[in-house]
């Protein structure tokens, strides 16, 4: 079962950008970390992050060919990019959306996702372990038989 990570804008910065909201581990640690627990449930994920909205699009659009799942951080296009919506709706891939912040606990206007309505689920709140739990509820959706725990 292959998984695609996507992290959007910002996602680079993780570490340095307000630790007091996303916490202190850079994004290739949280990378690791991701891989660590994949491969315990027989997940084998690659990682992608692009500060750029058309680059994070050509990626889902092509995910189809080589992917059977998405875990997709937009981080601020969350809010507003119906283009990225249409790109995981035409996909076919099923999709996870995840945030380490709680997006329902932040300013108004980052309170509403255009892009979960068109996903298989959302997690946020949960720092990087946001991430895990999506890896998890993949492992359960294939029936806990990915080859792994």
């Amino acid at each position: 079962m292959k998984v695609l990570v996507l992290h959007g804008p910002n996602l680079n910065l993780l570490g340095r950008r307000d630790p007091g909201v996303y916490g202190t581990k850079s994004l290739d640690q949280i990378n690791e970390e991701i891989e660590a627990l994949a491969s315990q449930l027989g997940l084998e994920v690659e990682f992608f992050q692009s500060n750029q909205e058309g680059v994070l699009i050509e990626r889902i659009q092509k995910a189809a060919e080589s992917y059977d799942w998405i875990v997709f951080n937009p981080g601020a296009f969350t809010h507003y990019s119906y283009a990225l919506r249409d790109a995981v709706a035409a996909a076919g891939v099923p999709t996870i959306e995840v945030h380490l912040s709680n997006i329902q606990a932040r300013e108004e206007f980052r309170s509403r996702s255009v892009i979960a309505p068109v996903c298989a689920g959302q997690i946020s709140g949960f720092g990087a372990a946001s991430y895990f739990l999506a890896l998890y509820a993949i492992f359960e959706r294939a029936g806990g038989q990915t080859g792994g725990i």
